[in-house]
C-alpha cells in the first residue's frame, strides 16, 4: 500500500497547516488547536480522522516551528479563524511533481482542542461555522495554573529546550498573565456553553480541575470529569473509554 502523509499549505499567508482529505466525499471538518510546546507530528491522529470520513487540519501557529509571525503577538484563536475563513476561499499544496487546488464549504467544522489550544477552540465557540467544540485539559484561565507550569517556568524552558520553535517577545508572553488575553475565563460572552465538551482529569498538575469546574459552573458548558489521567492531550479523545462518549456529543 501507498505510504499516505498529510499534505500541506499556508493560510493567510502565515499559517502552515497540515492536512489530510477524508476517505470518502464529505464536506465534515476537524481543525485540531494543539498544546503548546508540542512537536507538530500527528501523523497517526490524521489519519484517523481521515478515515473516519473528515477533512483533517493541523495549524501550526503563528510564530511557531514552520509558521510565519510572532507567538503571541496575535491572539492563537484568530489563527484558527483565518484557517476556517480559508477553506471556503479555497487554498493549494505544492508536491514534488504538481500542484493540488482543494476548496470545501463545510457541512460542520469541529475543533479538538487540548491544554494551549483550549482557548483557541472555546474563543471561537461562538462563530457561527463551528459547530461542535471538545476541549481537553483546556486552559481556562491563564492566571491560575498548577504547580507543574507557571508561566515564567514554561516561558525559559520553551526557550532553552526548544529554541526556534516558538519564537515571542517577553512582552507577548507576559500578555497571559495579564488576564484579558487569550483567557476563555474572562471572555465569556465569546463563549457558546450548548457547543461545548470540556473533559479534564482531577489530578491534572498543569490546569487546576477546581478552575475548569468554575468555568464550567459559570458558562454551562459540559464537563466529563475523570478522576485519572493527568494532563491529558488532544491524543486522548480517541482513548477506548472516552470516544464513544466525544463521538456521541459530536452527533
Amino acid at each position: 500500500m501507498p505510504v499516505v502523509r498529510p499534505l500541506r499549505t499556508r493560510f493567510a499567508r502565515d499559517i502552515v497547516t497540515e492536512f489530510l482529505p477524508p476517505r470518502r466525499p464529505s464536506r465534515d471538518v476537524i481543525i485540531l488547536c494543539t498544546g503548546m510546546p508540542n512537536i507538530p507530528h500527528h501523523i497517526a491522529y490524521l489519519k484517523k480522522f481521515s478515515q473516519a470520513g473528515y477533512w483533517i487540519f493541523h495549524p501550526h501557529y503563528r510564530g511557531s516551528w514552520e509558521s510565519d509571525g510572532a507567538f503571541l503577538h496575535r491572539s492563537p484563536h484568530e489563527d484558527i479563524r483565518d484557517v476556517m475563513e480559508g477553506l471556503s476561499r479555497g487554498w493549494k499544496t505544492l508536491t514534488l511533481d504538481r500542484v493540488q487546488k482543494f476548496r470545501i464549504k463545510p457541512r460542520k467544522i469541529i475543533l479538538l482542542a487540548g491544554s494551549f489550544g483550549g482557548p483557541a477552540a472555546l474563543l471561537n465557540s461562538r462563530d457561527p461555522r463551528v459547530t461542535r467544540v471538545v476541549a481537553v485539559s483546556p486552559v481556562v484561565d491563564w492566571r491560575v495554573m498548577g504547580k507543574r507550569e507557571k508561566l515564567p517556568k514554561l516561558k525559559q524552558f520553551i526557550r532553552v529546550a526548544y529554541g526556534n520553535g516558538y519564537r515571542f517577545s517577553d512582552s507577548d508572553w507576559e500578555k497571559l498573565q495579564m488576564g484579558n488575553f487569550y483567557n476563555p475565563m474572562t471572555n465569556q460572552q465569546a463563549i457558546d456553553a450548548k457547543k461545548v465538551l470540556l473533559v479534564h482529569a482531577r489530578n491534572d498538575e498543569v490546569v487546576p480541575a477546581r478552575t475548569v469546574e468554575k468555568f464550567s459552573a459559570e458558562t454551562g458548558c459540559r464537563l466529563i470529569m475523570l478522576t485519572h489521567g493527568g494532563h491529558l492531550s488532544t491524543r486522548g479523545i480517541l482513548e477506548p473509554n472516552l470516544w464513544p462518549k466525544i463521538r456521541a456529543f459530536l452527533k
